[in-house]
C-alpha cells in the first residue's frame, strides 16, 4: 500500500500534471455556473496562503470559516480548508476564540482579531463599504503572488473541526478517491469539503449546486454521477 500523502501534495501533483482539467463547478441559486480548473483552484489557495502569511498566522493560530456554515457549497469558501492546509493549519468551522474568521456577505461583521469577508459572488468580484474590522478577500488574496510553499505538517495534525468531528492531515489523506465527475448538493461543510478533497485524491472532480432546479438533469448536462 503506497504511503498516505497529505491532500496538499495531491493538489501540487494534480497542478503539474492536469492543470486545465476541471475540479470545481458551482451553480449558485439563480442558476449561475462559475467553472474553476486545478490550477485556477490551486491559484486561489496559493494566494490565500500568501494571505495567510501577510496576517501573521502561524502554527498554533485558529482560523474559523463561518462562511462555510452559510454557505457550504460556495467555490469561494472552499478554498480556505485548502488553504489552511497547505500553509499548515487547521480548519475551525466555527470558533468563537478564533484569531481570524472568513464570513459571508450577509451583514458581515469583526467576529475576530482578524475579519475577513468573502463576496460568494460567481466570478469572485470584491465586496464594497465594508464595515472598519472587517477585510475584502477577494482584493486582499488577488493583490498576492501566484506561488506559495507548502507547510508538511505531520499526519496526526489536527486538520478539521466542526463542532461534531475532529479529524487529522492522516484522515483527510485516507479518505475514498474520487475518479469519476460527480455532482452533489451538500447540505454541510464538511460534505462539501469531503468531497472536494476526495476528487483531489482521486484525479475526479465536483459539481456543487445550490439551485433548485433538476439535479439529475444538471448531472447530465455535466456528465457527472449525481451522489447526493
Amino acid at each position: 500500500m503506497s504511503p498516505l500523502r497529505p491532500v496538499s501534495a495531491h493538489l501540487d501533483r494534480l497542478t503539474r500534471t492536469a492543470g486545465g482539467a476541471p475540479l470545481l463547478t458551482h451553480y449558485g441559486p439563480a442558476g449561475e455556473r462559475t467553472e474553476l480548473s486545478v490550477a485556477s483552484f490551486a491559484n486561489w489557495v496559493a494566494k490565500t496562503v500568501n494571505l495567510l502569511d501577510d496576517l501573521g498566522m502561524a502554527d498554533g493560530d485558529v482560523v474559523s470559516l463561518p462562511v462555510l456554515a452559510d454557505r457550504p457549497a460556495h467555490w469561494m469558501g472552499l478554498v480556505w480548508p485548502f488553504a489552511l492546509w497547505r500553509a499548515g493549519l487547521p480548519a475551525h468551522l466555527d470558533d468563537p476564540d478564533a484569531d481570524a474568521a472568513v464570513v459571508g456577505p450577509i451583514d458581515p461583521r469583526p467576529v475576530a482579531p482578524t475579519t475577513l469577508a468573502c463576496s460568494l459572488d460567481p466570478w469572485g468580484r470584491a465586496l464594497a463599504d465594508l464595515p472598519d474590522g472587517v477585510a475584502d478577500y477577494s482584493s486582499e488574496a488577488l493583490a498576492q503572488p501566484d506561488a506559495a510553499a507548502s507547510t508538511s505538517a505531520p499526519l496526526d495534525s489536527p486538520a478539521w473541526a466542526d463542532g461534531g468531528r475532529t479529524l487529522t492531515v492522516g484522515d483527510v489523506a485516507a479518505l475514498e478517491p474520487i475518479t469519476d465527475r460527480v455532482l452533489a448538493r451538500p447540505a454541510t461543510a464538511w460534505e462539501a469539503v469531503s468531497l472536494l478533497a476526495r476528487a483531489i485524491l482521486g484525479g475526479g472532480s465536483v459539481v456543487f449546486t445550490e439551485s433548485d432546479g433538476d439535479p439529475a438533469r444538471t448531472a447530465s448536462a455535466e456528465k457527472a454521477r449525481f451522489v447526493a
